[in-house]
């Protein structure tokens, strides 16, 4: 008997149909020498601190730093995920072979690995490997099992990285809040999140201490035409008004005219970021809101893996492009010229060197008509058919027009953009803007139509000085955190550079925008519209923060770095842990030492505090009085201090189960029939007994 285990019950339904395994069990399908099963995503979690010693039960700075001598998993406290556990275990017992049909990425890998080694799975294991869950990817995906072996790198990385947010968050959050925090504060650190945090704290105090500064430029019209002084800004009025009065009874001449033509590709494939960042930019979606969309469009098969970080696809796809274009049937006029004529292999679109798991998102072979879609699935999968189409477009081509010219002794620029051909961009025509529409619209001093212009032609023009004051740097939003996120804080427009960075990202693509959700619930950065801001709680915190490595975007994507290494089997998993496991010994002493009476006041404030005051705040002044709960999520886990409450089937847990922290509030002890607020009493008053 072969055993599959999926990471989703909809995904077992699936291939239990194509396999032929259709008689219903309870927690499994069976048939045709099959049984298929499936996970809740994470079962297994890291065990957390008293599960190793009672000692570390209580928070206490003499406990610190806690590294276990091994790390080990336990099953997360719920009856259902006990309940299911059983059945794989019992499956897994008797089974000639598993397979593994996990989600098909670094997290998927851990949480079925875990399973595994908590089932004491002896059997061979085979590990299936796709990028959309169409019946054709998954039946060629069971054609080509491979090896679980295969993918030890991969787990060791996904291992590398809950070990090292365990040693770091675990030791860093207990550290900082017994020694900073004032009452029952929690000062949350973590691995990914405080250099977040410290990014969008570092951008609000550039805007603090912007200092404005005017300047004055001067431009004239000649013909109807913008020419600009090639002298660019002037400090001063008077420089700039002086310049005018010896050009205002003078000609101008044009002195030179020179075309140039040029070409514009279509914009890249989406990644999971760059699709996270276009939904921001656009409709303001957050980034997770746009992940669930994307996760829910790839479950409905319209769209392919999304947990990517690469705008290329592998040269294996360039075969099956007709069939997904003539499936795309609500786009056949736009995928009409591209079927008709000879698809074209462009080296910015096939690049095996730049694919690793997966390939960029793009469409299935699975029409979106024939499918249900919300209004807000629409429209991020016609961003996705759009950016797929257009790949396979012409270049769009222009002209660029530059005349230069003279008054007086002073030399004037103009410079025109034609649009000769749209190839790509007529896709988009009916839209309001791409991306790389935008970035043209930005272009300064450019005019979109010129008249002809002939060398030596002169006469009459219109100077005027146009005063202007510099601008600070704008907020952080959710869609240009997550572009300083990818590239470890360096602002970075150029494609080719960007990919080079991304191996030294903060985080990876699938986590971001758990990250900064995570800011958001625990009150460290608030939404003013579509600005992130820092609340005065997050500007504390950064600011006792002493340690750079904690807080420092850049040092966070070394490590980041190393755990892609571990994924190629470049760097050693344990060299890794090795050196988290140092850091946090010479933080802890550092911490020790620090004889600074710093105290940090994190409370929860109403929308209107958050709103008026977001730059900081005198710790002498009287602490705000905490608004009323409004939900359970708003309670803070009791258990571990840094989490917060969820509701699950039978109980309240923590969101932080899956890194160890195992609360668990039965309904029974504490009824669902409770407001948020007095379920919050209640639990205060049960921890304070023990």
């Amino acid at each position: 008997m072969r055993v599959c285990v999926t990471e989703k019950p909809s995904v077992a339904r699936d291939i239990a149909r194509l396999l032929g395994a259709n008689d219903r069990h309870d927690g499994y399908f069976e048939g045709n020498g099959y049984q298929v099963t499936w996970t809740f995503g994470h079962l297994c979690c890291l065990k957390e601190p008293d599960d190793y010693t009672p000692l570390w039960k209580r928070w206490s700075m003499a406990s610190l730093p806690m590294i276990p001598q091994r790390f080990g998993i336990k099953l997360i406290e719920d009856d259902g995920i006990k309940k299911q556990f059983k059945v794989i275990e019992t499956l897994i017992a008797s089974a000639d072979e598993v397979i593994n049909c996990g989600d098909a990425g670094q997290e998927g890998e851990l949480i079925q690995r875990w399973v595994y080694q908590k089932a004491r799975c002896d059997k061979p294991v085979k590990r299936l490997w796709i990028s959309s869950l169409t019946d054709e990817s998954i039946r060629d995906g069971f054609n080509t099992l491979q090896d679980s072996s295969s993918f030890d790198n991969l787990y060791y990385a996904g291992l590398s990285r809950a070990i090292g947010d365990w040693i770091l968050g675990m030791n860093a959050t207990r550290l900082y809040t017994l020694k900073y925090a004032q009452s029952r504060n929690v000062l949350s650190i973590g691995r990914v999140q405080t250099p977040t945090l410290a990014l969008i704290v570092a951008r609000q105090r550039e805007i603090e201490n912007f200092v404005p500064e005017d300047y004055w430029e001067i431009k004239t019209k000649y013909r109807d035409t913008v020419f600009n002084s090639t002298k660019g800004k002037f400090k001063t009025d008077a420089a700039a008004s002086e310049i005018v009065e010896n050009i205002k009874n003078f000609p101008l001449t044009v002195t030179s005219v020179s075309k140039k033509k040029g070409k514009e590709a279509p914009p890249r494939l989406f990644d999971l970021t760059s699709l996270q960042v276009e939904c921001n930019k656009k409709w303001g979606y957050s980034a997770d809101e746009t992940l669930k969309l994307i996760q829910s469009l790839y479950e409905k098969k319209v769209t392919t893996y999304p947990r990517v970080d690469t705008t290329f696809l592998s040269d294996d796809i360039y075969t099956k492009i007709p069939g997904i274009m003539e499936a795309m049937k609500p786009y056949a006029p736009l995928t009409q010229p591209v079927l008709a004529a000879k698809i074209p292999k462009s080296k910015k679109v096939f690049d095996n060197s730049k694919v690793t798991d997966h390939h960029a998102i793009i469409p299935t072979n699975v029409d979106p008509s024939t499918v249900f879609l919300s209004r807000e699935e629409k429209l991020v999968y016609d961003l996705v058919a759009k950016r797929f189409i257009a790949a396979f477009y012409p270049d769009c081509e222009f002209s660029t027009t530059t005349v230069m010219a003279r008054v007086n002794d002073y030399e004037f620029k103009a410079t025109g953009k034609e649009i000769l051909k749209d190839g790509w961009r007529v896709i988009f025509n009916k839209d309001k803007s791409t991306s790389k529409e935008e970035d043209n619209d930005k272009e300064d001093d450019v005019n979109a139509v010129m008249p002809t212009f002939v060398e030596g032609e002169s006469g009459p023009h219109e100077p005027s000085l146009l005063k202007k004051t510099t601008q600070p740097p704008k907020n952080y939003t959710e869609g240009t955190l997550l572009r300083a996120m990818e590239t470890a804080g360096k602002l970075v427009d150029d494609d080719e550079l960007r990919d080079a960075m991304k191996e030294n990202g903060i985080g990876r693509p699938s986590t971001r925008a758990a990250i900064i959700e995570t800011l958001h619930k625990r009150h460290y950065i608030a939404k003013q519209r579509k600005s992130l801001v820092a609340t005065p709680a997050g500007v504390q915190l950064i600011d006792t923060i002493k340690e750079e490595l904690l807080k420092s975007a850049k040092l966070t994507g070394l490590w980041e770095n190393k755990l892609r290494k571990i994924e190629r089997g470049e760097f050693s998993a344990q060299q890794f842990i090795d050196e988290l496991k140092t850091l946090v010994n010479e933080i802890v002493l550092n911490v020790f030492r620090d004889n600074s009476s710093t105290t940090i006041i994190v409370a929860t404030e109403d929308k209107k505090a958050k709103d008026k005051n977001t730059n900081g705040g005198d710790s002498k002044e009287k602490k705000p009085r905490k608004p009323r709960l409004k939900s359970v999520e708003e309670i803070l886990c009791p258990e571990c201090g840094t989490g917060h409450l969820i509701k699950g089937r039978t109980a309240y847990g923590c969101s932080r189960w899956n890194e160890g922290c195992g609360l668990r509030l039965p309904f029974e002890q504490y009824p669902t029939t409770l407001t948020p607020a007095k379920l919050n009493t209640m639990i205060k008053k049960s921890y304070k007994n023990k």
